[in-house]
């Protein structure tokens, strides 16, 4: 399904935003890439990382990535890193506020949320700084992170490194709150959730550094989640679009935007584990051999609704998803029903919307998604035919199917998702070291 974004008119596919931000050192604007750095010190050069919530979930996870930044140091490197909240912060924020409200006012949220990243940052810090090395935590205000005001799914719009690169080339570890920027009147905005990926592109783009390293809980991007496909296998290497297609299927380990953020500006992205030395997976441009088709992994979400409003034209249910900070995946036009999914996005944003707009909830289905990404596998029939057959062999009836050139979705009943996920994992090959190139 196809959207538009705001900032630049750009077709992507299932709604994702694809955002060029404005560069300032001293009074210039300077293009994307070809930003000076200071020299942090003989044979250094700059890195960005970040550090998602489990990796500083506990005291413990906070001296192990202390103790990466500080090693990055010695190289002689300079370092900046985005630190997410610590472990389940957010989702306790979260929690507290609904408690205080059925419906928490945007500008007060976003406030509320901004304090997990804040705590990490200064908490590492003084970590850094015990540990003999000097550090500096910045929040996004500080760091010069500006978005626009659309509190709860704010856009990136403006990074003003200078405040940044001082400290970098004073010989500090530099430690920024992902997650948030500030509005133009000064407000507090946060950037949805994952919303750190996205600051650690955007700050290694500013920064014009072509790398970006993301530090997670996992080893790297799998041929399926891990924790329910046990026969899922590393991926070395995998293109911006395929990564992309996972990321928006279910896989969490990097936040769409982030993945569209480095696909715009030629970041490399280098996802690996927080806590071992395994070399994790490299996210880049890679150039496919023409006409072949072949599945490089399987994605699943447990929960995918499907819904069904009265009254509603489909054009205003897409505008009041978006200030949700939601979009549209599928849409399907019954007589005066519209039927939707919309990837991602909570149950009380899309009620909301809805409610917002005089509709009326018709049912919502409590479906499950699962899909295959590869490339040029939707064009190819035998592809939907084999996921197909392979869901008849498990008994699973798919609620709805649909086809794309890169990926294949079938919504079914929740329960079912992990034994199809599983299923299609091993009837496409993807259990072995070759991708499948055929059809079950």
């Amino acid at each position: 399904m196809l959207s538009y974004c705001v900032p630049c008119r750009t077709q992507i596919e299932n709604g994702g935003v694809m955002t060029r931000i404005k560069l300032h050192s001293d009074e210039r604007s300077i293009p994307w890439g070809l930003r000076p750095v200071p020299d942090p010190g003989e044979g250094g050069e700059v890195v960005v990382c970040k550090f998602g919530g489990s990796s500083v979930a506990d005291l413990d996870c906070m001296r192990a990535v202390a103790e990466r930044l500080i090693d990055m140091w010695r190289e002689g490197h300079g370092v900046v890193a985005v630190l997410s909240a610590m472990g389940d912060c957010t989702d306790h924020l979260v929690n507290l506020a609904h408690r205080i409200s059925p419906c928490p006012q945007p500008r007060e949220l976003d406030a509320l949320l901004s304090i997990g990243e804040s705590a990490s940052c200064a908490a590492a810090a003084l970590m850094i700084d015990a540990m003999g090395v000097p550090a500096l935590s910045m929040t996004a205000a500080q760091a010069g992170v500006l978005t626009d005001q659309a509190h709860g799914c704010a856009q990136l719009a403006e990074i003003e490194t200078r405040r940044i690169l001082q400290p970098v080339g004073d010989r500090h570890i530099v430690l920024v709150t992902g997650f948030q920027g500030v509005a133009p009147n000064g407000d507090v905005t946060t950037l949805g959730r994952g919303g750190s990926d996205a600051s650690a592109i955007a700050l290694a783009a500013a920064l014009g550094v072509r790398r970006c390293e993301i530090f997670t809980d996992v080893a790297g991007v799998f041929s399926a989640d891990p924790r329910s496909v046990g026969a899922a296998r590393p991926l070395p290497v995998i293109d911006y679009e395929e990564m992309l297609l996972l990321a928006t299927s279910g896989a969490a380990v990097v936040q769409p935007r982030a993945v569209e953020l480095a696909m715009a500006h030629d970041i490399e992205i280098h996802v690996r584990s927080t806590f071992s030395v395994e070399p994790g997976t490299i996210i880049r441009k890679e150039n496919p051999m023409l006409e072949q088709a072949t599945i490089i992994g399987v994605a699943h979400r447990g929960e995918d609704q499907l819904y069904g409003v009265r009254d509603l034209g489909a054009g205003r249910l897409s505008e009041l998803l978006a200030r949700q900070g939601a979009a549209l995946g599928t849409l399907v036009c019954r007589g005066h029903e519209l039927w939707f999914t919309a990837p991602g996005a909570g149950e009380e944003a899309i009620l909301a919307a809805i409610d917002a707009a005089g509709g009326r909830m018709v049912a919502v289905e409590q479906l499950g998604s699962v899909s295959i990404v590869g490339r040029g596998i939707g064009s190819r029939p035998e592809f939907v035919t084999g996921v197909l057959s392979v869901l008849k062999r498990l008994g699973v009836v798919p609620h709805l199917v649909t086809s794309t050139p890169g990926r294949i979705i079938c919504h079914l009943s929740s329960s079912g998702v992990e034994d199809a996920a599983r299923a299609l994992h091993t009837a496409f090959g993807l259990d072995d070291e070759r991708p499948s190139r055929a059809a079950a």
